[in-house]
């Protein structure tokens, strides 16, 4: 089994994190409420990481510009990331799922400071060939957020690099990007609770 990482009581995180350790293949199908509470009975906003391919097809794309395209999302290995908070505010779901991506980016360049890593929106670029995909979306009770980040790249449809490439293991990635997530999380909440207001 994975393991859930959280305090308890009254310090209670505002959001569950979970890494689960066996290789689920991402289909975009996972994008849909409650999926993490009846897979692994999280119940409350939570952030799930596992490692698994992604593929994509044109009936389960979210992005309309991607289906409209005719663009496919593949990649044979990769870290996953399912985030879904219960609130239905598209809008804050598109600034968490960029504050995602600059947690991940953040772990990137702290384990490999030469690595050339940036972000556009919400993607990862190392250099010019992508490292990642992400999409954000609304359920009926809920919006959710993917972020794939590349583990290997061959067989890809772009040109792409990966964390393997980059010297940098999957599983401690993930934990510490959500990690990072969960503490910013925190952090806003605290900042929302110590001001006052202003006429």
């Amino acid at each position: 089994m994975g393991k859930v990482v959280g305090r308890t009581g009254a310090e209670k995180e505002v959001i569950i994190k979970y890494f689960h350790p066996m290789t689920i293949p991402y289909t975009g199908k996972e994008l849909r409420s409650h999926w993490a509470y009846v897979n692994f009975g999280l119940h409350g906003d939570s952030i799930v990481s596992f490692m698994g391919e992604c593929d994509v097809k044109r009936e389960d794309m979210v992005d309309l510009n991607d289906a409209l395209k005719g663009s496919t999302i593949y990649s044979t290995s990769m870290v996953h990331f399912i985030v879904e908070h219960f609130d239905m505010d598209l809008e804050k779901a598109i600034y968490r799922q960029r504050l995602l991506c600059g947690c991940a980016r953040n772990e990137i360049v702290t384990k490999n400071k030469n690595a050339p890593v940036s972000r556009w929106g919400d993607d990862l670029f190392c250099g010019d060939r992508k490292l990642s995909v992400s999409i954000a979306t609304i359920t009926p009770v809920s919006t959710m957020i993917h972020l794939g980040v590349n583990i290997e790249t061959e067989g890809t449809p772009v040109p792409t690099a990966g964390l393997g490439e980059l010297g940098i293991k999957p599983e401690p990635f993930a934990e510490h990007v959500m990690d990072a997530y969960s503490m910013e999380l925190d952090s806003i909440r605290l900042a929302r609770a110590k001001v006052r207001r202003v006429d």
